[in-house]
């Protein structure tokens, strides 16, 4: 006898555009968005006895995205996908819960003559900002926000040594070296009773985004950095006095290495130590670091990992 522990399903990858355009200035700003869409609720017989009236078709569920952004804003995404959860949620008495995964591809303004176009845009694609809200009759709503790929680099100021050393060592100490990053923040905000809370918040979801950046770049940019461990804390330090509504932040931080070329054999060219100047970039293997850093003030049901 085999029991269905855990129940969900949806629609996946919906693409999304949408442009507000400002009738007084006729400036125009445009959102990109792919989103996920999961319920969950009294659906079990539709997997234990092929009961398909307790389903929601993921067509039906794709055309409403369509059109709760049609009628609501879709920025900041957090509020847009708290929206979306509680409509399914209120529509459908059997559904209980609805989780809502955005990713953002951002689009920023051109400058062009030292002034910012009213609708032209332009990509860039290392950097995704994700979303994830879940939206629940019986506890509100809790949303997760995260940034993806933030490309980070220190041609000095960053040293590492003391550590152990063993029969398996053979890194060599250093007091100066390049410490690099694609660094991922992910962070999980205080809980929200109702669509009307969030939106009592928006101001805060909109410069999280900026928050989270310059904070992390600031703290990366000034610290003498004795390890990836200590700089990242003092990261998590910095963005959670930056944004004062999120609970707790994880940071995920590949080390990407840059390996010193001995170019010593072409006519005893130094290029290690004080005198290197030209590296090897390594994208595998690489150090891996990630930290959640958690308010000292929240309960232990809000302290659990991401």
């Amino acid at each position: 006898m085999y029991n269905l522990s855990d129940a969900q399903y949806g629609k996946d990858n919906v693409r999304l555009y949408k442009v507000h355009r400002d009738a007084g200035t006729g400036v125009q700003t445009v959102y990109e968005l792919t989103v996920c869409v999961l319920l969950e609720g009294d659906i079990e017989t539709s997997y234990t006895k092929e009961d398909n009236s307790v389903l929601v078709t993921t067509d039906a569920i794709k055309n409403t995205c369509y059109i709760v952004a049609k009628h609501n804003p879709v920025h900041p995404p957090e509020l847009f996908g708290s929206i979306l959860g509680k409509h399914f949620i209120t529509q459908y008495k059997h559904i209980h819960t609805a989780h809502i995964d955005i990713t953002c591809h951002t689009w920023e303004r051109m400058t062009i003559e030292n002034e910012p176009h009213p609708h032209s845009f332009y990509q860039d694609g290392s950097v995704k900002r994700q979303i994830r809200v879940d939206v629940s009759k019986a506890s509100g709503i809790n949303i997760t926000s995260a940034i993806f790929g933030l490309s980070v680099l220190k041609s000095t100021r960053s040293e590492f040594w003391g550590y152990i050393k063993d029969e398996y060592t053979t890194l060599p100490e250093t007091w100066d070296r390049i410490l690099s990053s694609d660094v991922d923040i992910k962070w999980r905000w205080k809980h929200f009773g109702d669509v009307s809370d969030v939106e009592a918040n928006v101001s805060h979801f909109i410069e999280a985004f900026a928050s989270a950046r310059n904070a992390s770049f600031k703290a990366f940019a000034e610290d003498n950095s004795m390890s990836a461990q200590a700089t990242l804390y003092k990261m998590a330090e910095k963005f959670l006095d930056c944004v004062p509504l999120a609970d707790a932040v994880e940071y995920s931080w590949p080390n990407k290495h840059y390996v010193e070329i001995d170019l010593s054999w072409h006519k005893g060219i130094r290029n290690t130590d004080k005198d290197a100047e030209v590296y090897l970039p390594q994208s595998a293997p690489n150090g891996l670091i990630k930290g959640t850093l958690t308010r000292s003030t929240l309960d232990r049901s809000r302290s659990a990992k991401l």
